[in-house]
């Protein structure tokens, strides 16, 4: 009897232990899962600003800075579209042989290559020094012959994406034949910028913007950009600059770059750099995937930073009469989700039509890279916000759920790249395959728009195609596309 009864007491002492313990190890699965979502509906409430966008337009920069070895651009961050999204935006054109000089800044970037090729650094804190370079001078000291070491220095290409963290150091060079030219988003209303939503890059060289200045648009730039800008040392003493260093009062100076007027970006003819081959790096980072579960396979200090959006081979969407849609988030290149944010490139045939759709979580902000197109953007009350033409070198910001259709021009089509404000942003379309209207019932449809079931099965089921629409006749031989008013009506119906 007793027995029994210690079998008893032992048996439901053991099922407690083992209902607390699946509690307590499901509890602290789902907890991190449910503060990762709450973290990613709550980060940008910083950003929020008074986004009562009644019109959006297509923009070109503002300011402009020449320096000795090529120009920055940046876009006025005052105007509303700018200040909605939380975001910032910077182009550089570096000239063959050209350095952007070191530098960080108070927003995380994702910056896209257009064109040329180069080579980034990225010194992150508290990692090693990988990388040696043999120097070319001897020295009778044995104690003074040595290679610089030095972190990781990662090659890039067109079409890379570059994923860069606040605040981390980082450098770029023009090791190529042409002009590099890239194109950045600096996301100001991320919780990385505890300041406030003005964007600032802190230079460790040179004089920043001691370059020749010039304004497109002085109505609404940036009055910070009209200023002399010097870089973090020319604050300190010269003195405590020596002693912390430990080298002469002359070196100091040097640092505080009080007669450079070379501007951010400097020839550099001398840098001897030894780098791994291009397909062995790839080799590499394709081999071993950085993991943000469990930290083993990568930390962050061999972390991949890049992806390559322009291989057709990697497209998510591809219509071999419309176009493809390349898309780049932290499934895909995870440090993505420490920056919240994410990258598509799209490219579309002469005529072709991307499927009209919103962004359920996230801004667009959407630089043209190549050709021209037709943008329509519609707002929550039924009310154009856009409808005109887009063309290379242009910027335009879609606001999270207005919904927007792209279309190809008639000569050379159409490409752009769209930096979104989440890691993984989703997409809901109103035409095609994987569309709202299409996973409605016919009855829905028909109460709703007064149409009949025929009608309804031809907004169903006409279009078969996913996401990147191939030209129809009816629109080749009309100036004015009709899918596009079409799906215009059906979007306004819906508002």
């Amino acid at each position: 009897m007793a027995l029994r009864s210690f079998f008893f007491v032992a048996t439901a002492l053991l099922l407690l232990l083992i209902h607390g313990g699946s509690a307590l190890i499901f509890g602290e699965q789902q907890e991190p899962m449910w503060q990762s979502l709450h973290q990613q509906q709550q980060h940008r409430l910083r950003a929020r600003t008074d986004c009562r966008v009644d019109r959006l337009t297509a923009q070109e920069p503002t300011i402009r800075l020449d320096s000795e070895a090529g120009r920055t651009e940046f876009w006025d961050r005052n105007n509303q579209q700018f200040q909605c999204a939380g975001v910032s935006a910077v182009r550089n054109t570096i000239e063959r042989r050209g350095l952007l000089l070191p530098h960080y800044n108070n927003a995380p970037q994702l910056l896209y290559v257009v064109r040329g090729r180069g080579v980034l650094g990225v010194v992150i804190p508290g990692c090693a020094e990988t990388f040696e370079t043999e120097t070319q001078e001897t020295r009778s000291d044995r104690r003074r012959r040595f290679s610089d070491r030095h972190q990781k220095v990662r090659q890039f290409k067109q079409g890379d994406v570059l994923a860069l963290p606040a605040g981390f150091t980082l450098w770029l060079y023009n090791n190529g034949d042409e002009q590099l030219v890239t194109v950045a988003l600096l996301d100001t209303g991320n919780e990385a910028n505890q300041l406030d939503q003005t964007f600032r890059n802190f230079f460790l060289a040179g004089t920043p913007q001691y370059g020749q200045q010039s304004s497109f648009r002085r109505e609404g730039a940036e009055e910070e950009q009209a200023g002399r800008k010097n870089n973090i040392f020319y604050g300190f003493e010269d003195e405590l600059l020596a002693e912390v260093f430990d080298v002469d009062r002359e070196t100091a100076r040097k640092l505080k770059g009080q007669d450079d007027r070379r501007g951010q970006i400097v020839r550099a003819e001398k840098f001897n750099i030894v780098l791994p081959e291009a397909e062995e790096e790839e080799r590499r980072e394709r081999g071993a995937p950085w993991s943000a579960a469990n930290g083993l396979e990568e930390t962050i200090c061999s972390a991949k930073l890049r992806e390559n959006l322009d291989q057709p081979s990697r497209a998510d969407v591809y219509n071999p009469r419309g176009g493809r849609i390349s898309s780049l988030n932290s499934q895909k290149l995870p440090i993505l989700s420490w920056l919240r944010l994410s990258a598509e490139k799209g490219t579309l045939y002469r005529n072709a039509i991307m499927a009209p759709h919103w962004n359920v979580n996230a801004h667009s902000v959407i630089y043209i890279t190549r050709g021209n197109g037709r943008f329509q953007v519609v707002g929550h009350t039924g009310k154009s916000v856009f409808d005109g033409e887009v063309r290379e070198g242009q910027l335009i910001i879609v606001p999270q759920n207005f919904v927007v259709i792209k279309k190809a021009g008639e000569d050379e089509g159409l490409e752009w790249i769209s930096f979104k404000t989440n890691d993984n942003a989703v997409t809901s379309q109103l035409a095609g395959h994987l569309s709202a209207i299409r996973a409605m019932p016919e009855e829905v449809l028909m109460n709703s728009y007064g149409i009949s079931r025929q009608d309804a099965k031809n907004l169903k089921y006409k279009r078969e195609e996913s996401s990147v629409f191939s030209s129809t006749s009816r629109s080749r031989s009309r100036g004015r596309s009709q899918p596009l008013d079409l799906a215009l009506d059906v979007i306004k119906a819906m508002m």
